[in-house]
């Protein structure tokens, strides 16, 4: 089965001290420059979608694409659901053969999370399906979610551990000063906070909106444990600025065949970067 779950890949990563990447995709050409690249480096491999990402793709095309490819590179890989909301759109999309899923109610009131996260955790463990959650909310914009930033609420070390320990799932994203989309400003970490949380939880930790961050802040969070590193919009960037330049240069071109080569070629040096480092190279 070339489709499968986070948690065993998450569980080798945090013993050993790297970081597997989850990228954001949306269509053919980025799944295939995703799982081609970590087939090259040989790293573990999350490919992540959005509720829009999947509603745009649809879930069939993205599981059965997702599965042809792995098969095809003999490269076992996560298909994960990325800030979702709904149980229902979760049940139905693991029925479809997703196998690693995150169920965001970090908008919730802390017991409203917890009722939520735990409720999905129960229906997916029967399946073997991997379950995050996020607990504290991170700013910025993740598809049709924006959350201004002062909005923008910490994970507290001590909630933590009663959050995993009421909803038993596998894997925590917290939130320590790290945003969704490109940075504004400076990105500054709260690595003492999360070296907290470390201390109170013991399941792998997942670092959200990593696109933009320095590699050292990287290397350091993964050091306090992040054993998962997500990334989206230094992806979207890279493949739609080249294709523009591409297209104002042959304007012409008719032939996505011919497009889409730069445009894949550009974002394929994004994965390599992060592939590095997260430190997953050669660890598949």
């Amino acid at each position: 089965m070339f489709i499968i779950s986070t948690k065993a890949m998450l569980k080798k990563a945090q013993r050993e001290g790297y970081a597997v990447p989850a990228f954001n995709i949306h269509n053919l050409e980025t799944l295939q420059v995703v799982v081609e690249t970590a087939s090259e480096l040989r790293s573990p491999l999350i490919v992540a979608g959005t509720p829009g990402t999947f509603s745009y793709a649809g879930t069939g095309n993205i599981v059965a694409i997702a599965a042809e490819l792995a098969r095809s590179y003999n490269h076992p890989l996560a298909v994960h659901l990325d800030h979702h909301e709904s149980g229902t759109d979760i049940e139905q999309k693991v029925k479809a053969g997703v196998r690693s899923v995150m169920i965001d109610g970090s908008h919730h009131a802390f017991t409203e999370n917890i009722a939520l996260v735990k409720s999905v955790a129960d229906d997916c463990h029967r399946y073997d399906v991997s379950v995050e959650a996020e607990l504290g909310r991170l700013g910025g914009q993740e598809d049709d979610l924006t959350v201004d930033a002062k909005d923008t609420l910490y994970t507290h070390p001590i909630q933590a551990r009663e959050f995993v320990e009421k909803t038993g799932i596998d894997s925590l994203a917290v939130a320590i000063g790290s945003a969704h989309g490109l940075y504004v400003g400076e990105p500054k970490l709260d690595f003492d906070r999360l070296a907290e949380i470390r201390q109170q939880v013991d399941i792998p930790l997942v670092l959200h909106g990593a696109s933009g961050l320095p590699t050292e802040d990287i290397h350091r969070a993964i050091t306090l444990g992040i054993c998962k590193v997500n990334v989206a919009t230094e992806l979207k960037i890279a493949f739609a600025n080249a294709l523009k330049d591409y297209l104002s240069i042959h304007p012409d071109t008719s032939d996505p065949r011919h497009y889409m080569i730069p445009a894949k070629s550009a974002m394929k040096q994004v994965v390599q970067k992060v592939i590095f480092d997260c430190g997953s190279e050669g660890k598949l």
